[in-house]
């Protein structure tokens, strides 16, 4: 499936590229890039660019799959679709899965069920087994197996112990640990932020400190072991966003991500107990999202990732506190940073692509893109400013739990292309 842009804007802010181009990809590889004319064949599809942006190929480092496990919520092959639909040529799957990514045979699983798809699925693989945060898991072997970093996402490493022993034992292989943020001691049956919208709805409350303790906790022993690499999984407090900053200026290897839904929406949403806005960690204050923002527009904030995650209805159709915690976000990521960050006057265009595919290769250690003839072809084209809606016929995820339904969007993804295919979204 041969494509060729005519008059694309090209932006790959690692090669300081923002520029005006004829476009061609056919068979997989990028066989013209330049503002030069091209003479193309009968074969290739000819697609006025002149309102696009083509960009690296969009990296989500955050998603749950389910498979194995849970497919009745998302399979390998729903999630790789609705990657696709939402812009993303790359994916990164969370371990808690049922058995979870803790040992070889279930990454062989996932790689074989992953195979020839558009979408390349990368694997976060447990920090203990079975994710219980007590004894390790073969770290190194999944390592070698495939598995691009390490994770109890979902769950806290609670034990101090257990974390410090992690971060050594992985201290020479430079290993990245990236770690979901909650004291659950302060936590239990938490069902939105601790404030006083919760006070007034009489719901359970998650403080803010519960995330802020366990971060603290873990930049110091991140900095104790040696300066360890880390990742703090989606922070969603002004104190978190605080603590990241300090750590950083100190010359600490740490990164972050924070998911569309903290700087798009505010606990008030949660006020008609709607469970498709439940989350964890749950949608905070006005205070919060301000402060996340200004993190993404002073570089505290490293990547955007969805943390997709997929429910069935009638889980979801509940009683709010009985509800489980979580919203899909692969199909509205896209729209959603356009709309808030980059449609707001907050950022560039060049700085949307560096939070959603040049920042997370960087943090996961994956090949460069470069976009210039005879390349592979791993693109993402968008429009950056173009109005619509998000229909629940057009999620192609197999769960439709997200609050954006019927959400007026600005700036849309249009085309995926890796893998020597291309996906047309129909969002």
């Amino acid at each position: 499936m041969n494509h060729f842009f005519k008059k694309i804007r090209l932006i790959n802010p690692e090669d300081k590229v923002d520029s005006i181009v004829n476009l061609w990809v056919k068979d997989g590889l990028i066989k013209h890039c330049s503002i030069d004319e091209a003479d193309i064949d009968n074969e290739t599809e000819l697609i006025e660019g002149s309102e696009l942006v083509a960009a690296p190929g969009f990296v989500d480092m955050h998603v749950h799959l389910r498979e194995p496990g849970f497919e009745q919520k998302e399979t390998i092959e729903t999630g790789c679709e609705a990657a696709a639909n939402g812009g993303f040529t790359e994916i990164c799957c969370m371990p808690n899965t049922e058995p979870a990514i803790d040992n070889a045979s279930v990454i062989e699983f996932i790689k074989s069920k992953a195979k020839n798809r558009l979408t390349t699925v990368h694997i976060a693989a447990a920090i203990t087994q079975a994710r219980e945060g007590k004894q390790l898991a073969p770290i190194k072997e999944l390592n070698e197996y495939g598995a691009i970093y390490f994770t109890d996402d979902g769950d806290c490493i609670k034990d101090s112990t257990t974390m410090k022993l992690a971060l050594d034992y992985t201290s020479i292989d430079k290993i990245l640990l990236a770690q979901h943020c909650e004291d659950h001691s302060l936590t239990h049956n938490f069902a939105m932020n601790e404030s006083r919208v919760s006070f007034q709805l009489g719901l359970k409350g998650y403080p803010t400190v519960a995330e802020e303790i366990i971060l603290s906790r873990d930049i110091m022993l991140a900095e104790y072991c040696g300066n360890h690499r880390y990742h703090a999984c989606h922070l969603s407090t002004k104190g978190s966003i605080d603590n990241m900053r300090i750590a950083k200026k100190r010359g600490q290897k740490l990164s972050c991500e924070v998911a569309p839904h903290h700087f798009s929406l505010t606990e008030e949403k949660l006020i008609a107990y709607d469970t498709n806005y439940k989350m964890n960690p749950p949608l905070r204050s006005k205070e919060d999202l301000e402060a996340i923002i200004e993190g993404i527009k002073d570089g505290t904030v490293d990547c955007i990732a969805s943390d997709h995650a997929p429910h069935t209805l009638h889980e979801k159709d509940v009683e709010f506190e009985k509800a489980p915690n979580g919203i899909i976000g692969l199909e509205s990521s896209v729209g959603i940073a356009l709309t808030y960050l980059y449609n707001a006057g907050h950022v560039g265009l060049e700085r949307i692509i560096e939070l959603m595919s040049t920042k997370p290769r960087q943090i996961l250690n994956l090949p460069k893109i470069r976009i210039d003839k005879d390349e592979k072809a791993n693109l993402t084209i968008f429009h950056p400013s173009e109005d619509w809606v998000l229909e629940k016929s057009s999620i192609r995820s197999k769960s439709k739990n997200t609050p954006f339904i019927g959400s007026k969007l600005k700036g849309k993804p249009k085309y995926a292309i890796n893998n020597n295919l291309i996906y047309k979204s129909i969002l």
